[in-house]
């Protein structure tokens, strides 16, 4: 059998080991807006957008007070955030850049414009937008065609005036 998962399945949720809850509450609450839906106990914690019961959760069951896994080892590479708009991803920026947290790069993918961090803990985090399906680059037998350039954070950024 030759079986191709449904095209309208969608990744439900992240979940993450961190080493302390605080410190992952005012990233991922803070500073990129989640919701807390449900705390369990006091070593886990479930966060939405929109209401939905959890598109993040973060424990700290085998992870409380410990380093941050290493990079160059087998593991998530990041979790990506889809924002809506290219306004709202203008908007998590401006959020991101009036905390003083840090970036680790910007690039636009041709189907879409990404925004790269990493949490407290270090696991990296990708934040961005979609753009028109219509519009994502082909090569000439139609097939995709996604690239990694210069995103302009300016010019992101002024999207929030319009």
């Amino acid at each position: 059998m030759n079986y191709t998962i449904p095209g309208g399945t969608r990744i439900g949720h992240s979940h993450l080991k961190v080493s302390d809850l605080k410190k992952a509450l005012a990233f991922y609450r803070d500073i990129l807006g989640f919701e807390v839906t449900q705390w369990y106990g006091d070593s886990a914690v479930f966060l939405s957008a929109g209401g939905y019961h959890h598109h993040i959760g973060l424990n700290t069951w085998y992870s409380k007070g410990s380093g941050a896994a290493p990079r160059n080892a087998c593991g998530l590479f990041h979790t990506a955030i889809l924002y809506p708009t290219r306004k709202d991803l203008a908007l998590a920026l401006q959020q991101i850049l009036n905390a003083n947290y840090p970036l680790t790069g910007a690039a636009d993918h041709g189907v879409s414009e990404a925004i790269y961090l990493d949490d407290p803990d270090g696991n990296g985090v990708e934040i961005y937008w979609d753009k028109p399906k219509e519009k994502w680059p082909r090569d000439s037998s139609g097939q995709l065609n996604m690239v990694t350039e210069h995103l302009d954070l300016q010019d992101l950024l002024k999207e929030i005036e319009r």
